[in-house]
């Protein structure tokens, strides 16, 4: 995903609870920087306020960061030289979206009740077996499509 000119993520969404890899081939790739720092915090107050070296690549510079339960992602970059790009003073801010809530195995569910699950689960798979077989081989009987295999002695 591209969010702005020079920079992508590996990822579509920004997502609490994530990892993601940003690339930058801005302008301090441009100007043939060694190396590149990733100033990054969260939220408008830089919660979590962190800096780390991002590694160089053909894709440009690189880095893998976790995201955690905040509402945006807020960076911007500089160099070896203390050179910045923030986006024209502006930083670059990214909303994080909330991760889904249904996907997410909750641990206060008895044993008692993972059995009746399973056992329900169990049933509905040999349900939809014999509505499947009913639905593919009576048609065939009845219109003597239906060859047995003999068995020959």
């Amino acid at each position: 995903m591209e969010l702005s000119k020079n920079i992508f993520f590996n990822t579509d969404r920004l997502v609490q609870l994530s990892k993601i890899k940003i690339s930058y081939t801005g302008t301090l790739l441009e100007q043939n920087a060694e190396e590149v720092f990733i100033h990054y915090g969260f939220d408008n107050d830089w919660k979590e306020l962190n800096e780390i070296q991002m590694v160089k690549t053909d894709l440009g510079f690189q880095a893998e960061i976790s995201l955690p339960a905040y509402d945006t992602f807020n960076f911007c970059f500089r160099d070896e030289n203390n050179n910045w790009d923030n986006n024209e003073n502006n930083n670059y801010i990214f909303p994080i979206e909330k991760s889904e809530t249904a996907l997410v195995v909750r641990n206060d569910v008895s044993i008692e009740t993972k059995r009746r699950l399973r056992k329900s689960y169990i049933w509905s798979k040999k349900i939809r077996l014999a509505i499947y077989k009913i639905l593919v081989y009576v048609p065939k009987l009845i219109s003597g499509n239906y060859k047995r295999k003999i068995i020959e002695e």
